[in-house]
């Protein structure tokens, strides 16, 4: 194999398991460090840079960072990054000081948004600071999309979608409510803007057409429903409440259904809890609350008696695991009792306001076709992101779709080609500050995962607005932050020290590291003392050693980063450096800032010291080889 190529901003980032894994790679470690140190203001600001809402994901995320967590690894659990997202972002100090500004003088663009969801709402945020004027029209009365219609108050409260929403919003956008855009045409043919951006979401909620769908006013459709318990529309519900779906939006229902009063809720599920499309962490909380999740069960009909829904016939399967997946063998019917059914078996994006014969071409399920690079759509200048570009995904993707639509719309507006990207970069600093001291925790922490307490069940139930999750508390918080392995801070090796002692491989704790002649990396991946199996994850390979012309292999699937094979190493051919990944976003180039910095598209962050001194962790840990 050649050697590994780490200047290579791909290579120790991708190690960085958890922002590898997340769509807009937040840097968690670093935000994580920062809070054991009790600077939640920074922490926050570290985080806003890239997912822009920090309270809101901090109880509403998907978290696609903790499966990746190579913590899992170690002990099965891996850190509650989300959930100390959201002790940064509850701890933190005034910071609308410290954010992005708008210039006074503005640079004659001007861009629309439609909707003012997560997605619309990144794209103000990125462009605003360049001096780009950007409306956005919104159908409803508040922004946020179905952030806020859709995800109930109890877990995710109105103040804190108010104020992050309003850090992007008094930059001076110009937010347009009760205004829905009903002709796309219309508005580009109005010759106001020089770019739109349709941010409109994934609105529609999917339909079951079997019998008896018309014959009663106690069926639902679930985002709807949700809608109008937002809203005041809805304010009780029948006893008997039938969830059909098992998604994160059937858990909003069936949760909603007991606060307005059900005492009998089912979610009735087609397959087995393996195929489940809700986050687990969801489903414990329904379970929790007392819903039952009943599985193998398809609609036939809903039973209507003198226009009253009375109940619903499913077909019932039995379910076998076969090599090419789920069996399903109908055994039979069964009648479930009901007063009310909610449907919540998926989303569909609807676009009645885009005409078809103004060059915007829609493919299949007649979605628009959108460039998955540049989001932008076939007609140049029309952009498109969140759930109305590829369908319903997380608030986080729709992030992460804003951000780099507005690249591609800066780059339009300034006569850049849309596929020009800017390239990310990286900053490697050594953490070694003595022999055996480094500027990081390294100890490795049994701790288990913290488990997040709740409002007691008989007050949460009391008001549709009561937060059932209580956040965590400072001792939670120290013990939850110690048990990250810093996977940031990488182990670098520099092959012309090495002098192929092997103290480094001999006091490996995991035995991830190996020298051997070079070869292929199938071979390669054998020469360790636990054969490195999940390809997954990179191989490092080193230059050839000035010794005997071998290779340094390690596997970087199973490292804890805890330094010992620097602290062994004799000739310090082995460094713990601390990597920074340096995105690019709308207007320039990633710089050696890791920050951006404010007025010109880089925050600025400054320490915010003194919050909760109980929090924190000393930055220098000491670690006997």
């Amino acid at each position: 194999m050649d050697p590994t190529n780490v200047a290579n901003p791909d290579y120790y980032h991708r190690v960085v398991d958890c922002q590898w894994a997340c769509p807009a790679h937040t840097n968690v470690p670093e935000y994580i460090r920062l809070i054991a140190q009790g600077r939640y203001t920074d922490a926050y600001l570290l985080n806003r840079q890239s997912n822009v809402f920090p309270g809101i994901l901090g109880r509403t995320c998907d978290r696609p960072c903790e499966p990746a967590c190579r913590r899992g690894r170690v002990d099965g659990k891996p850190v509650a990054i989300c959930r100390l997202k959201r002790v940064a972002a509850d701890h933190r100090g005034e910071v609308k000081h410290l954010l992005p500004t708008a210039p006074l003088q503005k640079n004659g663009k001007k861009v629309a948004c439609i909707g003012a969801g997560p997605a619309s709402l990144t794209v103000a945020n990125d462009l605003m600071p360049l001096g780009y004027e950007v409306t956005i029209f919104e159908k409803l009365p508040r922004a946020g999309g179905l952030m806020r219609i859709n995800i109930p108050a109890f877990r995710l409260p109105e103040q804190v979608l108010d104020e992050e929403i309003a850090y992007i919003v008094d930059m001076g956008v110009d937010v347009r409510y009760d205004t829905p855009v009903d002709s796309l045409k219309a508005l580009l043919e109005s010759g106001e803007y020089d770019a739109v951006f349709v941010g409109s979401g994934a609105p529609k909620g999917k339909e079951l057409d079997i019998p008896g769908r018309r014959d009663t006013d106690q069926i639902f459709i679930g985002i709807e429903w949700l809608e109008s318990i937002h809203f005041g529309h809805v304010d009780s519900v029948g006893a008997r409440v039938l969830i059909i779906g098992v998604g994160n939006t059937a858990m909003d229902c069936c949760r909603s259904a007991k606060r307005l009063g059900a005492t009998d809720v089912k979610v009735i599920a087609r397959k087995t809890r393996k195929y489940f499309k809700a986050s687990p962490w969801e489903l414990e909380d329904a379970e929790e609350e007392h819903v039952e999740i009943v599985e193998n069960l398809q609609p036939v009909r809903f039973i209507v008696e003198n226009g009253k829904l009375t109940a619903m016939e499913f077909e019932k399967f039995k379910s076998t695991e076969t090599p090419t997946g789920l069996k399903q063998d109908v055994i039979g019917r069964e009648i479930i009792p009901c007063d009310t059914v909610v449907l919540a078996i998926g989303q569909d994006n609807a676009f009645p306001f885009i005409e078809r014969n103004i060059g915007i071409e829609f493919g299949k399920w007649d979605m628009p076709v959108v460039d998955r690079k540049t989001f932008m759509s076939t007609r140049p200048g029309v952009f498109f992101g969140g759930d109305a570009a590829f369908g319903p995904l997380n608030i986080i993707w729709a992030v992460e779709h804003g951000h780099q639509a507005a690249i591609s719309i800066h780059n339009y507006c300034q006569g850049i080609p849309v596929e020009s990207r800017p390239a990310p970069g990286m900053t490697l600093s050594s953490t070694k500050m003595g022999l055996h001291e480094w500027a990081y925790s390294n100890d490795y922490n049994p701790a288990q995962r913290q488990k997040m307490t709740h409002v007691e069940l008989p007050l949460r139930f009391q008001s549709l607005s009561m937060e059932v999750e209580k956040g965590f508390t400072a001792e939670q918080t120290l013990a939850e932050v110690e048990r990250c392995l810093n996977c940031d801070v990488e182990t670098h090796f520099h092959d012309a020290l090495c002098i192929e002692c092997d103290a480094c491989i001999d006091i490996c704790p995991v035995d991830c590291l190996a020298i051997a002649p070079n070869g292929a990396e199938p071979e390669l991946r054998t020469r360790f003392r636990v054969p490195a199996d999940n390809v997954d994850q990179p191989l490092f390979v080193s230059g050839a050693l000035k010794q005997t012309q071998r290779v340094m292999l390690k596997d970087e699937n199973v490292c804890l980063h805890c330094g010992l094979c620097a602290e062994r190493c004799p000739t310090y051919a082995w460094d713990m450096r601390k990597f920074a990944l340096q995105l690019p976003y709308a207007g320039g180039a990633a710089n050696g800032s890791s920050l951006r910095a404010e007025g010109s598209g880089w925050l600025k962050v400054t320490p915010a010291y003194g919050r909760d001194q109980a929090m924190s962790r000393p930055a220098v840990s000491r670690r006997e080889p």
